[in-house]
């Protein structure tokens, strides 16, 4: 798959594709070759949907709050804990 059209890809075209992959090489059936391509393409795939979901996570860091203000969110966990 192209670059172009790798970075097309929903996030859940994108998940569904990785899954597809998973699935086919857990199988055990699939000649080396096959199987050292099919895990790069996987691991591309998780990379897009990783790169995909920290676009969105940046995206939601900053809120409307009810009265129109922008306001910083943070979604990691306390460390603390």
């Amino acid at each position: 798959m192209s670059e172009q059209k790798r970075e097309e890809l929903s996030f859940e075209d994108a998940i569904n594709e990785l899954e597809s992959v998973v699935e086919k090489l857990e199988q055990g059936d699939v000649p080396l070759e096959e199987a050292i391509s099919m895990f790069q393409q996987g691991m591309n795939l998780s990379k897009l949907c990783h790169d995909k979901l920290t676009v969105v996570e940046k995206q939601l860091e900053q809120i409307l709050t009810e009265d129109g203000q922008l306001e910083e969110v943070s979604f990691q966990e306390d460390q603390a804990e």
